[in-house]
């Protein structure tokens, strides 16, 4: 065998075995290197701790697989890629599969298998759309997955987003809220129901059917207490506090126990109507809203906010049913635009609200902001631009908008409704008296950092009755028109920023950013590029023949 020969054999067995080795280092020690703008391939510290705790498998089973269209096959993708990377973190104790609902073997099972589905909470979509020969296809969609840990599971909805916004965007902010929400779903498998929340009983706040809803939600994740501040000496052991839509005022005493409890650290939410009105009084010539009398307003003006007494009309509206005539006896129900039931999809990029869906108000007041040394305020909310408002006295008629809504009329601008506050806050009883009962040596005057949720709609914890059944629908269900609003999402991620200590809920704020092609200049330049693409490439092919051509002839002639 020739020495050249023998060389070229070991450069072959070099490289195999070179390439051998590659892939077995590859396969124990994966790296990858982000180079996106936006980190979309890089989860957060917070995410990557979570995953490392596993101490058994997690398994997830994604109901997104099938003949899909390729906005739909995007977001299955990045939902494969965010498992993946989980799977990578966690030492391969997250495992994943895509199931498609439409694979069952004739129809009867098929439905059965959608309603399972249904009933674990994984709500369907029914999507229209043309498959790559242009045929109209319709299909039905569960984009959501069961996430099981030993015996226990859960189910999550993947799409989340602002539904006014279109189905691209919808879908693009559903991948930004993907590390959370498949996060989310393994803390709450790992650590179950330990967050504790207070819901201040009394005060004319609403209590059972009227709060089943928002009860159902909040136990969906936390332990929720009733809690009573008569009596009490101290208000602690809860992780957050909300006064909820409350009537009738709060005592001194009552408003030192929580402001001590917000001085100490504590999380406070309140949703908070400043004005009653009587719907039943409303048809004619209306009625007039006067003030509820709750005694906190020199409380939240202390941390730095004041609720207006007014109501916020907005076009972008929910309805009411009023009778506009009767058939025989029998009245005649007409649903018609309520502006003073706004629906609100503006909303901030603080985690706790980004790409949420729609949130239907009633009844919303203006909030505005008041110096509060050390106290960071942060719009959460705001309504459309088309605003009217209306000052005291506010008089609420139906007659007023029998006639079409038009946006001219509702010049007012935006305006917030919901604020975060956080900081070390100062109490309401610095300079001032303390109730006489408490001990004056154990009073804070300057609290350590703690943080407060305000809204100005005490309705948006309330759920309504079913008019035919009486029983209580959903949090955010529309009773008339059964349209469903984000009120449940809303609650659930404000309490999750308010108690989570581990960071998570930051990865909210990641952004994923759609780079489209402008269709103007795809459609203006379409044949000069067809013309590169065919042509360049032939050239090329040519060019590098003719060289070596050229390069052989010239080794010949030179021999």
């Amino acid at each position: 065998m020739s020495r050249s020969r023998k060389i070229v054999i070991l450069q072959s067995i070099t490289v195999l075995l070179s390439v051998w080795l590659v892939n077995q280092l590859a396969d124990r020690f994966r790296v990858q290197f982000d180079l996106t703008e936006e980190k979309r391939y890089t989860i957060s510290d917070a995410t990557k701790n979570l995953l490392k705790s596993l101490d058994e498998q997690v398994y997830f089973e994604v109901y997104l697989a099938g003949e899909l269209p390729s906005n739909f096959e995007r977001f299955q993708n990045s939902i494969g890629e965010m498992l993946e990377q989980f799977s990578i973190e966690s030492g391969n104790k997250v495992k994943y599969k895509f199931t498609d609902p439409a694979q069952a073997t004739n129809v009867q099972a098929r439905n059965q298998f959608y309603q399972s589905l249904i009933d674990k909470g994984i709500e369907p979509s029914n999507l229209n759309y043309k498959n790559a020969d242009g045929d109209k296809m319709e299909k039905v969609l569960f984009p959501g997955a069961i996430v099981s840990k030993g015996i226990n599971e859960i189910s999550i909805n993947l799409i989340k987003g602002n539904s006014t916004a279109g189905v691209d965007v919808v879908l693009n902010q559903s991948i930004e809220g993907l590390e959370y929400e498949l996060a989310a779903s393994i803390a709450q498998l790992i650590d179950g129901a330990t967050k504790r929340i207070a819901y201040i009983s009394g005060h004319g706040s609403p209590d059972s059917l009227e709060i089943a809803g928002f009860r159902n939600t909040v136990l969906s994740k936390f332990e929720l207490y009733n809690v009573s501040l008569s009596g009490r000496k101290e208000l602690s052991g809860y992780d957050a506090v909300v006064i909820g839509k409350p009537t009738q005022p709060f005592t001194e005493r009552e408003k030192y126990l929580v402001d001590q409890y917000l001085m100490r650290g504590g999380n406070l939410i309140y949703f908070i109507d400043a004005l009653s009105v009587n719907m039943d009084s409303a048809s004619g010539e209306g009625t007039v809203a006067i003030p509820y009398q709750t005694n906190l307003e020199d409380q939240l003006f202390r941390y730095g906010v004041r609720i207006n007494q007014n109501y916020v009309l907005d076009v972008n509206s929910g309805q009411f049913p009023v009778v506009a005539g009767n058939v025989g006896s029998q009245p005649q129900i007409q649903m018609i635009p309520w502006p003073f039931f706004p629906v609100l999809t503006n909303f901030s990029k603080h985690p706790s609200v980004r790409n949420l869906d729609a949130i239907l108000g009633r009844f919303v007041s203006e909030i505005d902001t008041v110096k509060a040394v050390g106290i960071q305020k942060i719009p959460l909310m705001t309504t459309s631009p088309y605003t009217k408002l209306l000052g005291p006295p506010v008089r609420v008629a139906f007659n007023d908008l029998r006639d079409k809504l038009r946006p001219e009329r509702f010049t007012d601008g935006p305006k917030t409704v919901g604020y975060l506050l956080e900081g070390s806050f100062t109490s309401l009883y610095a300079n001032r008296l303390i109730p006489k009962e408490f001990d004056k040596a154990k009073f804070i005057e300057k609290g350590n950092p703690g943080k407060v949720i305000v809204v100005g709609d005490g309705d948006i914890i309330r759920n309504d009755l079913d008019p035919e059944t009486g029983e209580p629908l959903g949090l955010g269900v529309e009773p008339f028109t059964k349209t469903t609003y984000a009120n449940e999402d809303f609650i659930l991620n404000i309490l999750d920023y308010m108690v989570d200590d581990s960071g998570l809920i930051e990865t909210r704020a990641r952004e994923v950013k759609i780079r489209p092609l402008d269709r103007v200049k795809v459609q203006q330049e379409r044949t000069k590029w067809q013309l590169i693409n065919l042509i360049v490439p032939v050239l090329l092919v040519l060019l590098i023949g003719g060289l070596k051509w050229y390069l052989r002839k010239n080794k010949f002639a030179r021999q």
